[in-house]
């Protein structure tokens, strides 16, 4: 007897199904159904729903998208053979090769946190709710685990994209029922929708799930920000409405007038997007240009240009807001022409001009090419490009063995911001938001990239770790002979951001000699250690601890470039042994610098006030109070003045207990504390005039506090000293590495007594 539940949801299925679907397409869906409503049946979600209600709305949401109906049917087992008795060879017998391969390929990324298997199943006698680890080893596996297994996705994704189609429809539901999951676990899994699953649906074109997903996980993210914007969006919603309606009607008598066919309509406004705009432009929701939006749909490309001529002459463009997406697409192939304008009532209108075609690509991306079968007309020739866009992004990516650097390589390379840039022929080069002129030489040729000695921007020299803006014309300089400094892969200097050419630099080395990587690693390795005040270490220890059998692998891994210097000090820091370096009770430095006492014993780990985030006073200027000096972990309360924001009391203040405007005073609290330790450095440089300046600029520009400082100078060779506020060794690290990259400084060091 089937369920009543499970049947309603069907019934909508299958009224949504493509129409270009055969009878023999709607009975595979329906056999696959009723196979996985039979091994689903006594499961069921957190929120008391059958299980099968999560397969059929996976199938849904691919239906949406008017994909084959073997991908529905896959949809719907995609479950079957890792939760119930169902093998692959049940599947293959009674479905076929083409549904097994799906079905198989969505069981191997089966490990990876997924909100409808053991995060979703209600608790029974065989499946309790999982306790929270916090153990930092049962943490680091897991994050290991997660690692590998969105290793495994990527991968899938340039073998048979219509896994990872499976596989963004099945997080989609995940999200939308994420209110029935424990609550320590939604932000997680939100987090982690956020940074992997909507950019990789963005990296496939399909802006209908990407939004979606967004949207979705920044409600759980950050639901303070979430609501804050949804309400403003709600409250201006009918005036927008009304003014939408007049800007449409306006805008086709225009086009009307220029003979140019168009269809025009408001354009959705996605609570995400809106919130990093007023991130990146450091705006409120009030000064957006692009809240208030409309898109028109145009016959043909000639038309774009000439509907974009026409706005462009009847209102005045704002300068740099047009994009020409049609004649550079984005990666994701993207088309569409972008600008905004002030409109008549002196307000900004965003305007986005695009074919139907481009319409359709941007809405479905790679499944697009699904949509011009079922018109009966022939796929889409751009399909193919981006099959081979999606397997090229991968094949350097499949020899990376380390899962985290992988997925790290995926967000750097593949899912940030995009910039353009030419090379001095003219052509248009694809890179990453933040990449160099060394990623820049890299992507053009790797010998190019070997051979990198400097770098020209529109004619200008510039340095290497210059950031790379759309519109840059790059002309590398190079040298007859030589190779990449090793340099280039010190994260902390920043000279090369992608993976790729990361990738090729630590190829170039591996070639080396393994006894010069064994050299240079030791001296690379020892030369921090000492650097950063670490009198003993066991190298034995610290091989094993990043999977190395014996110290000589470890330093051969470190000379060429396998293993980053700064890994192996940030997982270090966070180590028992790392964080006792740091140990507050311990003096800080010397007892004089150059005869004077300015370190005695300092005092333990500092908690710095302008670190202290006062809970209750969003957008409030704040002080604290001198006659009772509160402090963190003090019971505090917030008095309102005049003029001055509010000053933080303790509870138990004489004056705050005297007052009588009672009702001047706010419920605060505490909010996040950043320890920090003092650690004294020594640096050693030519002296010139200006380099204590730049030290401290550095220093400030790293947000480190600066407690005390010397300088002496011998025979033009300046002693700077310094006493700082480090967070942890990785901090410090960096702070070290940069300072002795300060034009003039010859070391940088840390200092410990005895």
């Amino acid at each position: 007897m089937k369920s009543t539940a499970a049947t309603i949801p069907l019934e909508k299925l299958l009224e949504q199904l493509p129409e270009s679907y055969t009878l023999a397409d709607r009975d595979l869906v329906m056999r696959a159904y009723h196979v996985a409503e039979e091994a689903h049946r006594d499961q069921k979600r957190h929120s008391g729903e059958p299980y099968i209600n999560h397969c059929i709305a996976v199938a849904s949401i691919l239906s949406d998208l008017k994909v084959p109906p073997e991908v529905v049917a896959a949809a719907l087992l995609h479950d079957t053979v890792e939760d119930t008795t169902i093998t692959l060879a049940d599947i293959r017998r009674d479905f076929g090769d083409t549904i097994k391969i799906l079905v198989d390929g969505v069981t191997k990324l089966t490990h990876l946190p997924r909100v409808s298997r053991g995060d979703q199943h209600a608790e029974n006698e065989n499946n309790t709710e999982e306790p929270i680890e916090t153990s930092p080893a049962l943490l680091g596996r897991k994050e290991d685990m997660i690692s590998e297994t969105l290793r495994k996705t990527f991968l899938a994704m340039g073998e048979d994209v219509r896994v990872v189609l499976i596989k963004l429809a099945d997080r989609l539901h995940n999200m939308r029922t994420l209110g029935h999951m424990p609550e320590h676990k939604r932000a997680r899994i939100a987090q982690e929708t956020l940074d992997i699953f909507a950019p990789l649906a963005n990296r496939l074109g399909i802006s209908q799930l990407k939004w979606e997903l967004e949207d979705l996980a920044f409600r759980y993210v950050n639901p303070e920000k979430y609501k804050e914007i949804a309400e403003q969006l709600a409250e201006r919603r009918p005036d927008r409405e009304v003014q939408l309606e007049a800007i449409k009607e306006k805008l086709l008598k225009l086009l009307e007038k220029n003979n140019i066919k168009c269809e025009i309509s408001g354009r959705p406004k996605h609570i995400y997007s809106i919130f990093r705009k007023m991130q990146k432009k450091g705006k409120p929701f009030d000064m957006l240009r692009d809240v208030r939006g409309v898109r028109l749909i145009v016959p043909d490309v000639p038309s774009c240009y000439s509907a974009l001529g026409v706005i462009h002459t009847t209102w005045r463009p704002i300068p740099g807001e047009f994009d020409d997406y049609i004649a550079v697409p984005k990666e994701n192939f993207y088309q569409s022409l972008h600008t905004a304008v002030i409109y008549d009532d002196k307000r900004p209108l965003e305007v986005q001009i695009r074919t139907s075609e481009m319409h359709m690509s941007a809405e479905y991306g790679i499944a697009a090419h699904w949509r011009y079968k079922e018109d009966g007309t022939p796929a889409d020739k751009n399909y193919e490009q981006r099959i081979s866009s999606l397997r090229s992004m991968m094949e350097w990516r499949s020899d990376v063995k380390d899962a985290t650097e992988f997925v790290e390589s995926m967000r750097s390379d593949v899912f940030q911001d995009r910039v353009y840039v030419f090379t001095p022929r003219g052509d248009i080069i694809d890179l990453p938001a933040g990449s160099t002129p060394i990623d820049f030489a890299y992507h053009v040729h790797t010998d190019i990239g070997h051979r990198c000695r400097g770098a020209r921007i529109n004619g200008k020299l510039v340095p290497l770790y210059q950031e790379l803006k759309t519109g840059d014309q790059i002309d590398i300089l190079t040298t007859k002979r030589g190779g990449p400094s090793r340099d280039w892969l010190n994260q902390n200097l920043g000279l090369v951001k992608t993976q790729r050419a990361r990738s090729k630099i630590k190829i170039w080395f591996k070639k080396q000699e393994d006894e010069q990587n064994l050299v240079q690693g030791r001296t690379t390795i020892e030369r921090e250690t000492q650097r950063l005040g670490i009198k003993e270490l066991n190298y034995e220890n610290l091989a094993r601890s990043h999977g190395f059998k014996n110290p000589d692998d470890f330093y051969i891994a470190l000379g060429n470039g396998d293993l980053s210097l700064s890994r192996v000090i940030r997982e270090f820091s966070q180590s028992a042994e790392g964080r006792d370096l740091l140990n507050p009770n311990q003096p800080a430095s010397e007892p004089t610098i150059f005869g004077t006492d300015i370190s005695a014993p300092m005092p333990p780990a500092q908690t710095s006030t302008d670190a202290i985030e006062v809970v209750g006073l969003k957008g409030m200027l704040s002080n604290m109070a001198r006659c009772c000096n509160p402090m963190p972990g003090d019971q505090i309360v917030g008095f309102i003045t005049r003029g001055r924001g509010a000053t933080i009391h303790r509870q138990d203040c004489p004056n705050i207990l005297r007052t009588k405007d009672r009702e001047r005073l706010l419920q605060v609290g505490w909010g996040h504390v950043e320890r920090t330790y003092p650690i004294s450095i020594k640096i050693k440089a030519y002296d010139r005039q200006g380099l204590a300046s730049d030290i401290t600029t550095l220093l400030n520009g790293e947000g480190v506090n600066i407690l005390d400082m010397a300088v002496g100078v011998n025979k033009s060779i300046a002693d700077l000293r310094f006493i700082v506020e480090v967070k942890d060794i990785t901090q410090l690290s960096r702070v070290l590495t940069r300072i002795e990259n300060v034009p003039n400084v010859l070391e940088a060091a840390r200092t410990r007594p005895g």
